[in-house]
């Protein structure tokens, strides 16, 4: 057996490194997929920071990497379906009856030259989809599409705030302006982030640090507040801003992860006009096939989301990159 280079992290010792592991196998059911493009996450670097850690197996070493695309290298005994060489895209989370599993979290990930998953995860992607799109359709486009069409489950001509211009919520102002959200409103605090966003479809983009951010925010529309609004970001102190914002039966939508309390500093107005606080994680198989479909009759365009691709050797340079927001990157990619 031969090996690969692989980016590991200790969940233990938040040690993180590239080195050499050996190639893994693909079992009964499993394929073996050649890693060509995989995308960096914040997730990934809060991983390694430590602000996020595994639900379970907290000292485990694993592969990083949960956005993935490639091409199948070995079939595992009894899979159908699927032919070496096709070119895939790897859904990142496997429901199980105790919960999900996340890849590069609870198995390992495509930060690597190979990688094993089951065969249920494979999504075909056509040959006309460059493999750095294609792996971040599942997570940094289909996690805000399922956050927008099913968990908020946003209207058209309803009034909408994204908070977090990086790679979900620049890909959520997208998908948003494409299904007829009206206004929608970018709100971050840098001003790279926030010329992406008009860029790709937003009516305003806002300075959630300006004294005068929820004056503004109400004026873009005629006096009212926002029907929906999603929290990317995960900084402390958000949720608090979004929530006096809301319309009567708002709902805020929270992905982003900051891991500290959230306050309602009004919960009779809470109550009283029926507002809902939701959590968002993630997205199911039916999320991916719909954006890979969007994507193959051209009614969605990620050419502008590919940043850098760095070689693999590079991960710890662009996993430092994208926490700098050096060069406001939109999507960073290891390529083995």
């Amino acid at each position: 057996m031969g090996t690969m280079k692989a980016g590991r992290i200790d969940f233990g010792t938040k040690e993180f490194r590239v080195k050499e592991v050996p190639i893994p196998s693909a079992g009964p059911g499993h394929v073996r997929v050649n890693v060509r493009a995989a995308g960096v996450c914040l997730s990934d670097v809060h991983l390694i920071d430590g602000l996020v850690a595994p639900l379970r197996n907290a000292d485990a070493e694993r592969t990083l990497g949960h956005e993935v695309a490639g091409t199948i290298d070995v079939l595992g005994s009894g899979v159908v379906g699927w032919t070496e060489g096709d070119r895939v895209a790897l859904q990142a989370l496997i429901a199980k009856p105790w919960g999900v599993d996340t890849m590069g979290v609870d198995y390992d990930g495509g930060w690597a030259e190979y990688v094993v998953v089951p065969q249920e995860v494979l999504v075909a992607i056509p040959e006309s989809l460059p493999f750095e799109q294609a792996c971040i359709v599942p997570d940094a486009v289909s996690t805000p599409w399922a956050a927008i069409c099913h968990t908020a489950d946003v209207q058209a001509g309803e009034a909408v705030g994204v908070w977090g211009i990086g790679g979900l919520g620049v890909h959520a102002v997208q998908l948003l302006k494409m299904i007829g959200a009206a206004p929608i409103i970018a709100v971050d605090p840098l001003p790279g982030p926030r010329q992406n966003a008009v860029l790709r479809g937003a009516d305003a983009a806002l300075d959630p640090t300006d004294p005068g951010f929820a004056e503004a925010l109400r004026e873009i529309n005629g006096g009212r507040g926002l029907d929906a609004a999603f929290n990317f970001a995960g900084f402390p102190g958000i949720d608090e801003q979004i929530l006096p914002l809301l319309n009567p039966a708002g709902r805020l939508t929270i992905i982003g992860l900051s891991g500290r309390p959230l306050t309602v500093q009004n919960s009779v107005a809470l109550v009283a006009h029926q507002q809902r606080i939701l959590g968002h994680y993630g997205y199911q198989p039916p999320h991916v096939e719909q954006i890979v479909r969007l994507l193959q009759w051209g009614r969605l365009d990620l050419s502008q989301s590919v940043s850098a691709v760095l070689p693999l050797e590079q991960a710890q340079e662009a996993v430092r990159q994208l926490e700098a927001k050096d060069g406001d990157p939109i999507r960073l990619f290891l390529s083995p």
